[in-house]
């Protein structure tokens, strides 16, 4: 029998006009732009649906990702589809929370305000970067980043696709030794900060009063965690889990190779564009692959799915 994981993209994944389609089709989606508009005294629409220089800001970014993709989510399980596992990379781990029946929107929308908001403003402008390493396996490349201590992996994404993170110059001078060790590219990535690398522990601390008020409900699946690439059934686990993942590796790759290995193969991403089944086609070719991003996806994945 078929099992059914609900996965959801992190930061990078936003783009103008996400959710709108959703907002303008369905009552459940406005509610909870709304809603998210109102915990955050934010207009959560002008945010998502318009062209504007905040989105791509990871003090916004990360509120607007969650809310798009949530009002999403409840739309496709509006057709009936529920899911076994539930998981999120990076950011996305919130809304595979939310879905997986452990957190409130409301409050998952104000944590990934305050974690954004931390997350950018830990490191001094400049003294933090990312790069994706093309090309090479991540045993190699482990080898190469341990002659750079400032330097750690912050993605395990997929075979031949690896970000590392950590100081902005040990970084530039690691990303030659991985050239030299044989990566066919190494790219800079368009971010504010090191994000999950040891730099960021300061923000997982303050994360943490941040998460500490907050009611976390018995999980009604289970999630996979980006820090160890296990499931979660223990909603006691979380809060740690996600001070922990601030500054932590996301293992991706091990996540989903863990849930394929244990029989999940249909997977239906969630959120805007497609980034997870791209990574998905590079993990396994041979499990079934859904993208919800724009309302004619969800009648469309229900019927592919359920013959409705």
């Amino acid at each position: 029998m078929s099992k059914v994981a609900f996965i959801f993209p992190g930061q990078g994944a936003q783009k103008a006009g996400m959710g709108k389609s959703f907002y303008e089709n369905s009552k459940t989606a406005r509610k909870i732009f709304d809603m998210a508009s109102e915990a955050l005294a934010l207009d959560m629409k002008a945010l998502c649906f318009e062209e504007n220089d905040r989105l791509d800001m990871t003090e916004y970014t990360q509120a607007a990702l969650v809310t798009a993709s949530l009002a999403m989510e409840a739309c496709v399980r509006e057709t009936q589809i529920e899911p076994d596992v539930t998981a999120g990379l990076s950011l996305g781990e919130y809304c595979a929370i939310v879905s997986a029946g452990g957190m409130r929107i409301e409050d998952a929308v104000l944590a990934v305000r305050q974690r954004g908001i931390l997350m950018q403003n830990t490191t001094p402008k400049g003294e933090g970067a990312m790069a994706a390493a093309l090309g090479m396996k991540a045993e190699v490349i482990e080898e190469v980043l341990s002659g750079y201590p400032d330097v750690t992996i912050a993605n395990y994404n997929c075979p031949g696709q690896i970000v590392i993170t950590g100081r902005t110059n040990p970084l530039a001078e690691a990303s030659e030794a991985l050239l030299r060790a044989g990566a066919k590219r190494v790219v800079p990535l368009n971010v504010s900060g090191a994000f999950h690398s040891p730099l960021l522990k300061p923000a997982g601390e303050a994360l943490a009063k941040i998460l500490e008020p907050m009611k976390f409900t018995t999980l009604s699946v289970p999630y996979i965690t980006n820090v160890t690439a296990n499931y979660v059934n223990d909603i006691h686990e979380t809060k740690a889990l996600l001070i922990q993942q601030v500054a932590a590796p996301v293992r991706w790759q091990q996540s989903m190779e863990r849930l394929i290995a244990d029989g999940t193969d249909i997977f239906i991403e969630i959120g805007p564009g497609s980034t997870l089944s791209g990574f998905l086609k590079k993990i396994d070719r041979t499990v079934t692959v859904y993208r919800v991003s724009e309302w004619e996806d969800v009648e469309k994945t229900a019927k592919q799915l359920c013959g409705s």
